[in-house]
């Protein structure tokens, strides 16, 4: 039986999402009439698309009742490890498909940043707005109209939304991610954070660091902590989009290998069943729905996931006409217990997550606690259950016999004894507006806060500031000025060595910040994501130092405490638009919506 909480959230937003909704779907049932898209296309226009094929490959192209054509969106490219791996896939793919008798295009690439690259520096002031312009390059991509499904390649941070957003536009079609897994295990988390922590106390010089650094991150395949790219993954597979228990296996893997062909299987099986008898429930549209979307969220709390996805997930609600918020993530926080520790929640790594029971794991307590929708009809043309039951004995037949059961109890816990009674994330209110609060990684003693602000528009003000002594009190660094409106609202990772460092040297210490943090940030209580921004006139901008902040991630509260904030003016530092293409995006920055209702630059209902 479902949970009485997460039944009433889902029907909360299907019931508030009705209009909305219902437009999206009749705007995918006037373009599935229109299948078989290819036989709409001139004969010059459909003479282009089949040039470069093969002459088997033309045939089936040619028959535009009949022949079905896939089209692959890939997000590779070498210099991101994660999707390092997908160099190969489409040629995988075609040939996979080919022996089903259908042929495969690539139909476009889009674009991949790594926030690991451009963290602390201006182009990660593109990063937000890389997840939109996904999107188009995915409409793009699609907008040939000569496909019957979707094959779609992306793991990381902004990718796999804007792939899923700019997809969910061409909802008619079936489709289906292949993931390409994590790699393998270098050194700790733990350790390469510590060394982060010795090299701005200025205890160690950049070459240790560079070899801790190369350490970690040192092979093909998505960073090892869990961060965004793993909850991403994490929430594709809850939602059914993935074949399940594939997320996170390694790209070198002979399992990886074998999952690959089951899912060129399965979505050479979905297209020919999605023309044969137009069964609207596995296409891509109906798919994603407000079950499967609360299923995502349930399974990002459980497991204290990236508050990136905050955003993200209700862009993608709302790329499929739903409107998802941060009350319902917050209502579900309530009673999702969390069941899970890797790095920055706990000390192991995402591959002895998976070795160790992983996704089969943790879905099987969700479900069994009544807490996801086992009802969910998924890529595979089975039910959620009936999947989890199918990725247990994938589990079963794989990694039962080599299980460690300490390391099993360090890393995952039951629904009956949790390792907290609340999931990962929580949201606050109060007079400086709301808030994210990602607790799972945060001990319980750091949650509540009453200190004096110190006040920057820049991070790297706040790095000097903590190199010159200025921070060695309690405080709540505030950093306003971070927002999409005002420059994209980078990620502030850079930050958390210095914060760390202060906490540990027994300082109480909170960041307060309109801007976002990455998936890996951890240990020191941090409320982001705060809107209205400060470009938008809110709060925070008439934040000075020494006013009294008060942060409480038990009661979700977030007030300025004694001072009358309405009598004062907005003021922030205007942060620099230019160089590093910046400019470039100043469409998106006149046009981003707010965080809480996902910063999205596209307009949908124009």
């Amino acid at each position: 039986m479902i949970h009485k909480i997460v039944e009433q959230v889902t029907n909360n937003i299907e019931k508030r999402s009705q209009e909305t909704r219902q437009q999206y779907l009749n705007l995918m049932a006037s373009m599935a009439q229109e299948k078989p898209t290819r036989g709409q296309l001139g004969c010059t226009n459909l003479a282009h698309v089949m040039a470069s094929q093969t002459h088997d490959e033309k045939l089936i192209m040619k028959d535009t009742v009949s022949g079905l054509n896939v089209g692959i969106v890939t997000a590779y490219n070498d210099m991101l490890s994660a999707h390092q791996p997908y160099y190969r896939y489409p040629e995988m793919i075609k040939q996979h498909l080919y022996s089903h008798g259908l042929s495969a295009q690539v139909a476009g690439g889009v674009p991949a940043m790594c926030d690991g690259v451009t963290q602390g520096y201006a182009g990660m002031e593109l990063s937000l707005f890389s997840r939109d312009t996904i999107a188009l390059s995915t409409a793009v991509a699609l907008s040939h109209q000569s496909f019957d499904s979707m094959v779609l390649l992306g793991i990381c941070d902004k990718i796999v939304p804007g792939l899923l957003m700019g997809a969910l536009r061409f909802g008619h079609l079936p489709a289906l991610f292949i993931p390409a897994g994590p790699m393998a295990t270098g050194i700790s988390n733990s350790e390469k954070a510590q060394v982060r922590q010795q090299y701005v106390e200025g205890k160690i010089g950049d070459q240790e660091l560079l070899e801790s650094e190369v350490a970690a991150y040192h092979s093909p395949g998505t960073c090892t902590f869990y961060g965004t790219a793993n909850s991403n993954q994490m929430l594709l597979e809850a939602m059914g989009l993935m074949l399940p228990g594939s997320a996170f296996e390694q790209p070198t893997s002979n399992v990886r290998e074998e999952f690959n062909k089951q899912a060129c299987e399965q979505i050479a099986s979905n297209t020919q069943l999605s023309m044969l008898k137009q069964n609207k429930a596995i296409q891509l549209g109906h798919m994603v729905n407000a079950k499967s979307l609360v299923n995502a969220i349930v399974a990002l709390l459980a497991t204290g996931g990236s508050s990136n996805l905050t955003i993200h997930w209700i862009a993608i609600a709302k790329a499929a006409g739903y409107i998802l918020t941060w009350q319902d993530m917050h209502d579900l926080s309530q009673v999702v217990p969390m069941i899970c520790k890797v790095y920055p929640n706990g000390k192991a790594d995402i591959n002895a997550f998976h070795l160790v029971g992983g996704t089969a794991f943790v879905f099987n307590e969700l479900l069994n606690a009544g807490l996801m929708h086992g009802d969910v009809l998924t890529i595979s043309q089975k039910t959620f259950s009936q999947d989890i039951l199918h990725s247990m004995r994938h589990w079963q037949n794989h990694y039962a016999k080599t299980l460690k059961q300490k390391m099993r109890d360090e890393i995952l816990a039951t629904y009956r004894e949790p390792f907290d009674e609340k999931g990962g994330l929580t949201l606050l209110k109060g007079n400086l507006g709301q808030a994210i609060v990602k607790v799972s990684a945060v001990q319980h003693e750091h949650r509540v806060i009453k200190a004096p602000a110190k006040v920057f528009s820049d991070q790297l003000d706040v790095i000097d500031a903590f190199t010159n002594g200025e921070l060695n009190h309690d405080v709540v660094v505030v950093l306003k000025g971070q927002g999409p409106k005002a420059n994209g609202m980078p990620e502030l990772h850079k930050l958390m060595p210095v914060l760390g460092s202060l906490q540990d040297h027994g300082f109480k210490v909170a960041l307060l910040t309109d801007g976002r943090l990455s998936g890996a940030s951890g240990k020191v209580l941090s409320a982001i994501h705060c809107v209205p921004e400060a470009a938008a006139k809110g709060m925070i901008s008439r934040i000075v130092d020494g006013d009294v902040i008060h942060i409480d991630a038990v009661t979700g509260e977030l007030n300025v405490l004694d001072v009358h904030l309405q009598e004062r003016k907005s003021e922030f530092l205007a942060p620099v638009q230019k160089g590093v293409g910046r400019e470039l995006f100043s469409v998106f920055r006149k046009h981003v919506t707010a965080a809480d209702v996902g910063a999205i630059s596209i307009d949908w209902e124009e």
